[in-house]
């Protein structure tokens, strides 16, 4: 089972995800509001996966990005974007993320690109030591 931290200030927006990701067998083992929570609750739990809205207090989903990359290279990040946000979304998959789902959420959607990212890289997470 893969284990999932989603990351979005909106409780709501939260609570869909998750209720798309487990019956896909996928377990939610945190939830963040900010960026800066995000990163701290990937330290702590290495998720297999982190879905993260760009647009969050304490810290956007850009610079949480390059701050888990820094320490976990081999991190398989989801960006979460509303559409008309092309240029937030270049930036993410420039910082590290392996891919995006646009808001709102389409089920069908969030299944296929889970699907990809899971596939892409399967070595597990090694925290860097710098």
């Amino acid at each position: 089972m893969q284990r999932i931290l989603i990351a979005d200030d909106a409780i709501f927006m939260r609570e869909i995800l998750r209720e798309i990701v487990e019956p896909l067998g996928y377990e939610v083992v945190a939830e963040a509001a900010s960026g800066l929570e995000a990163v701290e609750l990937f330290a702590l739990y290495q998720p297999d996966l982190m879905i993260l809205d760009l647009v969050m207090p304490k810290g956007s989903g850009i610079d949480a990005t390059r701050m888990v990359m820094n320490r976990f290279p081999a991190a398989k990040i989801v960006v979460a974007s509303a559409l008309g946000q092309q240029t937030l979304v270049a930036d993410a998959l420039k910082a590290g993320a392996l891919n995006f789902i646009a808001k709102p959420y389409q089920p069908e959607m969030v299944e296929r690109v889970l699907g990809t990212v899971v596939e892409k890289t399967p070595e597990s997470l090694v925290e860097r030591g710098d």
